[in-house]
């Protein structure tokens, strides 16, 4: 009796196994047609686009810190030269921060060039 009680559920899971592995057939058949039919999301796409993006990051954020830096350093030479100490550091630090930003907000396309560079045409106001 238990033989055929021990059988009759061998019977059942081989039946379930079949369906689930019916289904599991289904959704990656399913799945592949979905795929196809959407744009080219793959993997190398969208990385290179990252990489793109950490490089624009890393630009910008150098350019900042670069304008601080070199403004900090004039200050520190003024006060050094001309014994203001520590005025020259403020006010220089204060203009390296802007002109780093400045130059932030030109490099991300926010702010247009300056005349100066060739940006500006007399003959484009008319």
């Amino acid at each position: 009796m238990s033989d055929a009680r021990d059988n009759g559920e061998h019977d059942k899971q081989q039946t379930s196994e079949a369906a689930l592995s019916a289904r599991l057939q289904r959704l990656g058949e399913r799945l592949a047609r979905d795929q196809a039919s959407r744009p080219s999301d793959s993997p190398g796409a969208d990385g290179g686009a990252t990489a793109s993006g950490y490089a624009k990051g890393f630009r910008l954020s150098s350019e900042l810190v670069a304008g601080v830096a070199v403004g900090a350093g004039i200050g520190w030479a003024i006060d050094r030269w001309l014994g203001i100490s520590p005025w020259g550091l403020i006010v220089f630090l204060l203009l390296g921060f802007a002109a780093g930003v400045l130059n932030v907000m030109r490099s991300a396309g926010v702010v247009p060039k300056s005349r100066l560079d060739g940006g500006w045409d007399r003959n484009e106001e008319g």
